[in-house]
């Protein structure tokens, strides 16, 4: 018989019927019951002395945490030898108080989530679906990622993992080698929780999505990009005319002139007709472009700096990666969202176009004038693109821990209900910010309007309509939402099927 890989000790935190103590993964034993195994040693006061009995080995110095270097000593002595670079990704994995090093609890935690993404690699792996991984299969899901290799390398890499001999891989010779190994992030979850790229809510302040590395390599990620850019400007035609609405309540409305949804509309269509209901619109859409292309390319850029181009950042470095491109990209359409703004307010016959507007700016206000309500507009980056991306992180994280069993993938359904969320939270956080940056980009079309600072505005605000009067044009946004995300993701999904991009 050959030697097995995962030492007895290692192995011992297993219940025989193959899945961690304490596990949520569907034929784990958890808990105090039987389970499928039908042992008694599968009571948690059982599992607990076994995970103990594992953490007190690790734990070489007795200090009852374990850093990098316990790691490898005590899992040198099991026979289970990892790099520096592998401890320092099992750490950072489990590291939830970010101090360097693992206490029980993060210890149980990570193993349990571990084996939680073994479980969806393995079935990822498993083409067949015969509950087996043999050559061919790792040969076609690693030629899926980008790497191409052949099948002798393919079986290389399985009889690392075999451990009877038969030169395929079943569940638990998968588990046993990998349960103290860092696992990458799955790319499937990658594949079907695209977020900022699929919905569009007219504010283009999420975190970018990550691409794998076969959508990388094959170019797919350009594709990507111009499926969410078409998608988005369909969805904001569509929906133009609540966002007109809601321009129109954040720069007027007021206690005196409460501007109500019906009356809105009823008071453009009067002034202009129904095509008034979509001024603004054409630059909206304009911009998403350059908006789109410089994002990406600037938070390729900054992701260099923080991690590796194989390597997913975590939530925190995503962030700050995603906050500084959107911060860049900003900055450099500001002028197109000012222009949006007052092709938004004009009246009828103000103007004769875009460029009409932009030269009557420059020559009545100058060049300063295309950057009124950058600061607001830049400190709401950080709310909008945090909130967002937490949330719908917490949702997404949610779901594969308690409904993901043999794929990543979501369904529509769920996708759709999570990026409605974390965008209307993330809009909700960010709003009052929005509100004073377009009433600052606003102020030279109406008249006589005195010069304000963005402090001056909220305190203006917060003095004569209250905390409410931060949320002018609330209701509107709000409703735009939900038919926002629905056609911006059908128009994707059509889009990506036109620009030949493989659906999972």
């Amino acid at each position: 018989a050959r030697r097995s890989l995962a030492s007895p000790m290692v192995s011992g935190v297993l219940c025989p019927c193959g899945s961690p103590h304490g596990s949520a993964v569907e034929g784990g034993c958890g808990g105090g019951s039987a389970g499928s195994c039908g042992r008694s040693l599968c009571e948690a006061s059982e599992q607990d002395r076994r995970l103990r009995a594992l953490f007190q080995k690790l734990d070489v110095n007795r200090d009852g945490a374990l850093c990098i270097h316990d790691l490898a000593v005590g899992l040198g002595r099991l026979g289970l030898h990892r790099t520096e670079l592998d401890l320092r990704k099992i750490v950072k994995a489990g590291d939830k108080d970010l101090d360097g090093q693992l206490d029980f609890e993060e210890f149980v935690h990570y193993l349990q989530d571990h084996e939680k993404k073994l479980r969806l690699v393995f079935k990822s792996l498993d083409k067949k679906n015969d509950g087996r991984i043999d050559a061919q299969e790792i040969v076609q899901s690693l030629r899926d990622l980008g790497v191409k290799i052949s099948e002798q390398q393919a079986e290389k890499i399985l009889k690392s993992m075999d451990k009877n001999g038969t030169m395929t891989i079943d569940w638990n010779e998968w588990r046993d080698y990998h349960l103290l190994h860092p696992v990458e992030n799955i790319p499937e979850i990658i594949l079907y929780w695209k977020h900022s790229t699929i919905f569009d809510v007219g504010e283009n302040l999420t975190v970018p999505d990550e691409f794998t590395v076969e959508e990388r390599q094959t170019g797919m990620w350009w594709r990507h990009l111009v499926a969410g850019g078409g998608a988005g400007a369909v969805s904001r035609t569509c929906t133009a005319p609540l966002d007109r609405l809601k321009v129109l309540m954040q720069v007027h409305a007021s206690r005196s002139n409460n501007m109500c949804i019906v009356g809105g509309f009823t008071q453009m269509i009067r002034e202009g007709g129904p095509r008034s209901l979509w001024r603004g619109n054409g630059i909206n859409v304009l911009k998403i472009a350059p908006e789109s292309a410089i994002k990406f390319m600037a938070y390729e850029q900054i992701k260099r700096f923080i991690g590796t181009d194989q390597e997913m950042l975590r939530i925190h470095e995503r962030l700050l990666a995603g906050s500084l491109a959107g911060a860049i990209a900003q900055s450099s359409i500001y002028p197109m969202e000012v222009l949006k703004t007052r092709m938004a307010l004009r009246k009828t016959g103000q103007y004769s176009g875009m460029l009409d507007c932009a030269k009557n700016i420059l020559a009545k206000e100058g060049m300063a004038a295309f950057y009124k309500g950058y600061v607001p507009n830049m400190l709401g980056i950080i709310p909008y693109a945090g909130i967002d991306l937490a949330v719908y992180e917490t949702l997404k994280n949610t779901w594969l821990q308690r409904y993901a069993v043999n794929s990543a993938d979501p369904g529509v359904f769920v996708l759709l209900a999570c990026g409605t969320i974390s965008s209307t939270c993330g809009q909700l956080a960010s709003y009052p910010l929005a509100l004073v940056r377009t009433r600052m980009q606003a102020q030279a079309s109406v008249e006589g309007a005195p010069e304000v600072t963005m402090r001056g505005l909220f305190k203006h605000i917060l003095k004569t309509e209250g905390a409410f009067g931060l949320y002018r044009g609330l209701a509107p946004n709000f409703m735009k939402v939900i038919p926002a995300v629905s056609i911006s993701y059908v128009v994707y999904e059509n889009l990506k099927m036109t620009l030949g991009v493989d659906s999972r």
